[in-house]
């Protein structure tokens, strides 16, 4: 057979075959992980772990449950804030 004054033989259809498949296979591929790259979740989407409560939030927790009443509150609120931190 001749194509533009070259004869293509069996190796050249099969080069072009090939090369084709291979091209479509090279999109196909490509546009499959674009879509998957713009449709998964952002990691930034996610609300951070909340902070763990502060030894006033728990105190205070637990006068608004009644585990303590209001003089120990302020007896260990007073506590909390005179005495110095333990430093390393």
């Amino acid at each position: 057979m001749f194509w533009y004054d070259h004869d293509v033989s069996g190796w050249g259809w099969f080069a072009m075959t090939a090369s084709m498949i291979l091209f479509w296979v090279l999109i196909i591929t490509a546009a499959v992980l674009l879509f998957k790259a713009l449709n998964r979740p952002h990691e930034h989407t996610q609300a951070p772990a909340p902070a763990a409560p502060t030894p006033e939030q728990i105190l205070g927790q637990r006068l608004a449950h009644g585990e303590v009443d209001e003089d120990e509150y302020r007896r260990r609120m007073a506590a909390l804030h005179t005495s110095p931190p333990n430093a390393p």
